[in-house]
């Protein structure tokens, strides 16, 4: 057997690392002008979109009181089937929610609404019978958002051009 022969490496030299104390880290935080920049943003973002929402808000509304109108006429139809009449402007959309207690009294009368919807402004519905303003045998209306009675802003169960009339 021959001897291994002995392979000699020379060491290098490890890496010179230079330390440069005048360098400073910088660290993994926000700076405060950061973060306000940040903030200043989203508030702007925030205001665009809620001025660019107000719109939808008034749709919905009046979205809501058509909805609440055809609720309360199919109720009225239904009141004017059983008790062959509609409900007199005094006994309003009250009757169908309570009996009523002045003349004509219906034959048939049963609750048809738990209470008296308000429009999304928190005022009652309005009723009319007989009809002034629409085709309807009767009137039914919210006042709207200026909360006047007869002005340009109610919402009822005719056409759009006679609500001022």
């Amino acid at each position: 057997m021959q001897p291994t022969p002995l392979i000699c490496v020379k060491p290098t030299k490890p890496p010179m690392h230079t330390h440069k104390p005048h360098l400073r880290l910088r660290s993994s935080a926000f700076t405060l002008i950061e973060i306000v920049i940040v903030l200043t943003i989203i508030s702007i973002l925030a205001a665009g979109s809620i001025y660019m929402l107000k719109g939808n808000v008034d749709v919905a509304k009046e979205t809501r009181v058509d909805g609440d109108l055809q609720n309360i006429m199919t109720q009225m139809q239904l009141y004017e089937a059983r008790n062959m009449r509609a409900p007199t402007t005094e006994q309003g959309i009250k009757a169908l929610v309570e009996k009523p207690t002045t003349e004509p009294l219906p034959e048939k009368w049963t609750a048809l609404l738990e209470s008296v919807p308000k429009d999304p402004w928190g005022q009652e519905y309005k009723y009319r019978y007989p009809a002034q303003k629409s085709k309807k045998p009767y009137d039914v209306w919210s006042i709207g958002k200026d909360g006047a009675d007869g002005t340009e802003d109610d919402i009822g169960n005719w056409p759009a051009s006679a609500a001022a009339k």
